[in-house]
């Protein structure tokens, strides 16, 4: 499994799982995006979504995080908890609003993340909390 692929199937249950609760979403197209899917809202309002997925339970890479202030602009951070050539096992998915993301951050002298540990210790209201896109 390549990491192209990883981020592809988390892109695609994205998707899905917005799909799945009615939403009107697309995926665009492109290698280096920070805008994964679009939603239109029912409310005349347009959601974005930069998908961050990862087959085991590791930190997200975040070097190419751009935290908006737009109230509209999300993050959703997809893990396969190390299941993910195994179908019987959904993914778990953190939906975080873009202006919440800081205090997930973690900075290395090298490189920059979005702590895995941090979003289980005080991310619990955005897990699987597709509702923060689909209510507009």
């Amino acid at each position: 499994m390549t990491r192209y692929n990883t981020n592809l199937a988390a892109e695609f249950y994205v998707l899905s799982m917005l799909h799945r609760l009615g939403a009107d979403a697309a995926l665009t197209l492109g290698n280096k995006k920070a805008v994964d899917i679009l939603v239109a809202n029912e409310n005349k309002t347009i959601s974005t979504v930069d998908v961050k997925g990862l087959a085991k339970a590791y930190d997200w890479p975040a070097d190419n995080i751009h935290q908006f202030e737009d109230t509209r602009h999300f993050y959703a951070l997809v893990s396969f908890e190390g299941k993910i050539t195994d179908p019987r096992f959904p993914p778990s998915a953190w939906i975080i609003p873009s202006k919440k993301l800081t205090p997930f951050i973690k900075r290395y002298e090298t490189r920059i993340v979005v702590s895995r540990a941090k979003v289980i210790a005080n991310g619990q209201k955005y897990l699987h909390n597709w509702s923060l896109i689909t209510e507009g």
